[in-house]
């Protein structure tokens, strides 16, 4: 069987799901993913994701790709009269089988070289919070987390430095077995804009509950609780630290994947990727 690889940018609201990952009775959005494509595709195969997320994330800008019989590409992707298969026909037809809280708003059909978590170097997430006291407007409420405190995004934004580079972040991870808690921190800004505190965070990959852990560290600062230099202290930690409280799930978005431009370094970038960091 020949086989067409497809990359998808994916869309959802995390709030109705269970995380990403396929779970045997609970909704998730590979699930509901995967269900779109084998109703379009027989059979759509290997569906592999950048990152997945928790239970309540969203993405605006998750990545992933699947394989699908050529033949079968040629008919569900070309418009009644036109001669080639379209990226968007596929667009289309995915968004009229698809729950309204997950949407796949671009296609692009790559090379057997692309893998979704393998070829990425940099992910992107965001992190919102309002300390405003009414809490967040009823049309953010899902995306954006409600702080009862004052925030001095100053304090935030002083902390943030220390804790970029490369290091083990494992005060800030949940361990799993026979997995590094190396990182490489590249990205850490805190912005206000009125009544909403934004933390910008990037980084070559994540470890489970990283990005949350480094909000709830960060909110310690702003509230008071914490000195500046706290956050970047805990490096020095070979355990997850009870100190750090993650922060609520509905806050957090994953807005973008990058990827090498030149599809000949795809398979360089996946070598690398799984190769294990040491100390």
């Amino acid at each position: 069987m020949v086989a067409v690889r497809l990359r998808l940018r994916v869309a959802y609201d995390g709030t109705g799901f269970s995380g990403w990952a396929v779970q045997p009775e609970r909704r998730t959005v590979a699930g509901e993913l995967a269900a779109a494509l084998d109703r379009l595709f027989d059979p759509a195969t290997g569906l592999t994701v950048a990152g997945r997320t928790d239970a309540g994330v969203h993405a605006t800008g998750q990545v992933c790709h699947v394989d699908v019989p050529d033949e079968q590409w040629q008919r569900v992707a070309t418009a009644r009269g036109a001669g080639e298969p379209d990226p968007v026909v596929l667009v289309r037809r995915l968004a009229g089988v698809l729950p309204p809280d997950v949407r796949v708003p671009s296609v692009e059909v790559v090379d057997d070289r692309f893998d979704a978590r393998f070829s990425a170097f940099r992910r992107h997430y965001r992190y919102r919070i309002t300390d405003d006291p009414a809490g967040p407007p009823p049309l953010r409420r899902f995306d954006t987390l409600g702080w009862p405190r004052p925030l001095s995004a100053d304090a935030m934004a002083a902390a943030a430095p220390g804790l970029l580079g490369e290091h083990d972040f494992a005060a800030y991870c949940r361990r799993k077995p026979d997995a590094t808690t190396i990182r490489e921190l590249q990205r850490l800004d805190v912005r206000r804009d009125g009544d909403v505190v934004t933390v910008a965070v990037s980084a070559d990959a994540f470890c489970q509950a990283m990005v949350r852990s480094l909000v709830g560290a960060l909110l310690a600062v702003g509230e008071g609780r914490r000195p500046v230099d706290w956050p970047a202290g805990l490096l020095t930690r070979t355990e997850r630290s009870s100190e750090v409280t993650v922060a609520p799930a509905h806050g957090l978005t994953l807005v973008g994947v990058d990827y090498p431009t030149d599809p000949a370094a795809w398979a360089s970038r996946d070598a690398a990727t799984r190769r294990r960091r040491d100390t």
